[in-house]
């Protein structure tokens, strides 16, 4: 019994070729499906001390990972007190991984590959100009009402449940499931799911604006292409607005990996597109729920907090 079990695991995994290409569907299609985490220590833009370095190499890599897991360290009990409560929860909730992301023989300096100095492009003079304006009203009224405070604090939405699927300090975890017609994603974080039709249909009309997006798929030999528009300006990822376009490519390289890429195009918001790259590795799982609101009572305390200061103020 034990040597037939061997037997078919030696199948599946010799179903794997030697060139990388994965397993494929009944349709021929790479097979996508699994549970998958992109968490990682590679910041989204390239640090000034590496410059046009891409990548580094394993000592290299193992010196610059060790100073940011000492120097992210929120168990640190260095500085004062306000110091203190900044760092928020312990080490023990954050999950941004321990070593840079690997792709190919070196370990990346930034998620950011085009530009190929590894930073994001600047963000057009009104992009510039409405960043700003949101920066001094947060800044003037932090809590006058609930809509004053961030998309994630009033769990609604959550950047790494994309597009683009960057990865936050936890719960960077993702289900793929596939058939036929569509792909859906489950995003850990606030359970968010796109459902990606691959059915060739057209985009929803302009006017419909939505969380995350519009996603159309098709496939480009075996690496999966999604394509999104009609985003909302409201999550204003990095400084974009309602023109943000994303194409994602999902290649799966090896049994344990999914190679992902972005390009980001908003002609009103960034001076130029650009585009990240960051693999997803196979996860153990389960994804358990993440249940933003039940018990959360941050919101009404940062609110009466606000209340206070401003009666003590006077």
């Amino acid at each position: 019994m034990r040597w037939r079990r061997l037997g078919g695991l030696l199948l599946i995994l010799g179903s794997w070729r030697v060139n990388g290409q994965s397993a494929r569907t009944a349709g021929g299609h790479a097979d996508l499906q699994g549970i998958w985490t992109n968490s990682t220590l590679t910041p989204i833009e390239r640090p000034a001390e590496f410059r046009d370095k891409q990548s580094l190499t394993e000592q290299e890599a193992a010196r610059f990972e060790k100073r940011l897991l000492e120097q992210g360290n929120r168990d640190r009990r260095d500085g004062d007190s306000e110091t203190d409560v900044a760092r928020a929860y312990n080490e023990l909730f954050f999950d941004h991984g321990a070593r840079l992301a690997k792709v190919g023989n070196g370990f990346r300096t930034s998620i950011v590959v085009d530009p190929p100095d590894g930073r994001i492009p600047s963000l057009t003079p009104a992009a510039q100009r409405k960043a700003d304006e949101l920066r001094e009203y947060a800044r003037l009224h932090p809590a006058d009402r609930a809509q004053d405070r961030s998309l994630t604090e009033r769990c609604i939405f959550w950047p790494t449940a994309g597009p683009p699927m960057l990865p936050g300090p936890y719960n960077n975890t993702y289900q793929i499931v596939q058939t036929a017609d569509y792909v859906m994603i489950l995003a850990e974080m606030i359970h968010d799911v796109r459902i990606i039709p691959l059915d060739g249909r057209r985009h929803l009309p302009g006017e419909v604006r939505q969380w995350l997006g519009d996603s159309r798929g098709h496939w480009e030999g075996q690496t999966l292409v999604v394509d999104t528009t009609n985003l909302t300006g409201k999550t204003r990822f990095r400084g974009a607005d309602e023109n943000l376009h994303v194409v994602e490519r999902f290649k799966r390289v090896d049994a344990n990996t999914i190679l992902y890429r972005f390009t980001i195009e908003d002609p009103t918001a960034f001076t130029k597109p650009w585009s990240g790259e960051i693999p997803f590795v196979a996860a153990a799982g389960p994804i358990y729920e993440y249940a933003c609101h039940e018990g959360n009572s941050a919101l009404p305390n940062i609110l009466s907090g606000a209340r206070a200061q401003e009666r003590k103020s006077k």
